[in-house]
């Protein structure tokens, strides 16, 4: 498992490929990234690479609902957000991690990034900013990608005004706090910190409700310090930001009026100026006076936030909340969701007739894909075609997920729109449907007889990833082995940890399940194949099956295409 995961949110990212490849590059220790693709794929295509997990949402969600989604991705103990046009000195994670405290947020010295030129044929250069011709002689101009880490500025301390804006705190750099290796910042630039997945998640280090965008340097920051912890700056390593500060081919990706900018501005002043955000235990007086004097503030403004702070009660940061204990009599309707996971190995013809039975359902699609695939909320999980994989793909699924109920649907089987009818009635249960028919294609040939196939399975989508999470973490001490078996709770080969019961329903019509040949798990077509004969057994073929009638032409198109 890693130790580090970069989490880096992305929109018409011209430099995402290069940024990845820059993180993976200068990395020392075993690193996972984490791409956010916001509602655009990426020009040019990320280069495929075990250690790189990609999200594609097909709508934009905001910086930091990516950051949020890329973030249930990862089991890492640690997590690192950083913007997708950014360069890494060698071994930042290593110099990082070294000098890493689990109360701390923390980030390198921040420089400059100069990520191109625009150049003419006669060689005349001009400094990254919009296109056009050249300025010297008129001739057209073409990017030239220099990507250098502008040796300075080194920023190492930053803070915010009362109004509040951003500010560098250059005086600060002068105070004998301010030398040193290891220097405190009052606050962040927000393009790269580093903190503990734990923490991330118990301060909600990117509240939605700030927006997409704006103050999240600020947020952070405060958050870490009026909790109890401290924000940190390394002088021992670097990164380097591309700013967009001359707009053109660089401009801003996202969407982003006055009003949300000064929406975000506003919220934090509630949660921090008022003292009001629940789980600081320091007033923000605390933390100016920690710094003063700060550029932007007047000593009456100090005073005025050190009265408000006189007030606010003293508490300890809460922990992290439990997993929440399942109810097994829901309250309201769940909202469901579909989890398609594939290893892309499958004729395409074929897959996209599947998809087709899929989303007629209506629901909302997570696909987990080991390469980019155009179907729902796409996430781009890296490893070899394997049961280990297809496990790991289905916890990431889960883990991106927000909806309650979750039908697992594989890429070779045909969803009659009634399997989808269905809704649990209890969380503390896996319910598979077992209305089920095996064609095999060479011949269409078809059996059925009583299984609960994963492919079947649904289930809440809590208790399936406990599961899971528990399932990954056996392979991973103990290597996959057929006695786990496939369909959680059908069997007691293995004693969980965690125990739900498990049922089967039957949909008014069948599932096909199509054996092509390339199946990753082998079907059976003969009792004789079978340790323990099934109590219920049919033969027929793709003619017969019922809510099927169309079934014997697409299995002609697909022998012929396979």
């Amino acid at each position: 498992m890693p130790e580090l995961a970069v989490l880096i949110p992305a929109r018409n990212e011209m430099f995402l490929a290069r940024t990845i490849a820059d993180v993976l590059a200068h990395a020392e220790t075993d690193i996972q990234v984490l791409a956010g693709l916001d509602g655009a794929w990426t020009d040019p295509p990320i280069a495929d690479d075990p250690r790189i997990v990609l999200l594609h949402a097909s709508e934009s969600i905001g910086q930091r609902a990516m950051t949020n989604q890329l973030c249930r991705l990862t089991s890492a103990k640690y997590v690192m957000k950083l913007d997708a046009h950014c360069a890494l000195d060698q071994g930042f994670d290593r110099k990082l991690l070294a000098d890493m405290r689990d109360d701390w947020t923390m980030v390198p010295t921040m420089r400059n990034l100069h990520a191109f030129d625009w150049v003419c044929p006669n060689g005349h250069r001009r400094y990254q900013g919009p296109s056009g011709p050249c300025q010297e002689c008129g001739e057209p101009t073409v990017m030239d990608v220099v990507w250098i880490a502008k040796r300075s500025p080194n920023s190492t301390s930053f803070c915010f005004d009362s109004e509040p804006h951003f500010q560098y705190f250059g005086d600060f750099k002068k105070r004998p706090e301010g030398k040193g290796d290891l220097t405190p910042s009052m606050s962040l630039q927000g393009s790269c910190f580093l903190l503990t997945q734990e923490r991330y998640w118990a301060l909600n280090i990117c509240d939605e409700a700030l927006g997409s965008w704006g103050s999240q340097g600020i947020e952070v920051a405060c958050k870490t310090w009026l909790s109890g912890g401290t924000v940190m700056v390394s002088h021992k390593t670097w990164y380097a930001h591309m700013f967009r500060t001359q707009g053109g081919d660089f401009g801003f990706p996202y969407h982003l009026p006055g009003s949300q900018v000064e929406r975000a501005k506003q919220v934090a002043r509630d949660l921090f100026f008022g003292n009001a955000w629940p789980q600081q235990i320091r007033p923000l007086s605390w933390l100016l006076e920690r710094f003063w004097p700060v550029p932007g503030w007047t000593d009456a403004q100090l005073a005025d936030v050190q009265q408000a702070g006189k007030s606010m009660a003293q508490s300890s940061i809460p922990a992290v909340p439990a997993e929440p204990e399942l109810d097994p009599e829901p309250s309201q309707p769940p909202s469901r969701g579909i989890l398609y996971y594939t290893d892309n190995a499958l004729n395409m013809r074929m897959a996209q007739a599947c998809r087709r039975t899929i989303a007629a359902a209506g629901l909302p699609i997570t696909s987990v894909t080991l390469k980019p695939t155009r179907f729902g909320r796409n996430i781009v999980y890296p490893g070899e075609r394997s049961y280990k994989t297809m496990f790991q793909q289905i916890e990431a699924g889960l883990a991106a997920m927000t909806e309650d109920v979750v039908y697992f649907c594989e890429h070779d089987v045909l969803y009659h729109p009634s399997h989808f009818d269905f809704v649990p009635s209890r969380r503390d249960c896996f319910y598979y449907n077992g209305n089920w028919w095996m064609v095999r294609l060479s011949d269409g040939f078809a059996v059925s007889y009583d299984l609960s196939p994963l492919a079947g399975l649904v289930v809440d989508r809590q208790a399936a990833l406990t599961h899971f999470r528990e399932r990954n973490a056996m392979i991973a001490a103990m290597g996959f082995g057929y006695w786990m078996g496939f369909e959680p709770m059908t069997h007691r080969r293995v004693r969980w940890e965690k125990w739900y019961d498990f049922a089967v329903y039957r949909s008014v019509q069948p599932n096909v399940d199509l054996a092509h040949g390339h199946n990753l798990t082998q079907k059976r077509f003969s009792q004789q194949r079978f340790i323990r004969k099934p109590k219920f057994w049919q033969e027929s073929d793709a003619s017969h099956i019922p809510g099927w009638p169309r079934l014997p032409d697409m299995i002609s198109a697909f022998r012929d295409a396979n």
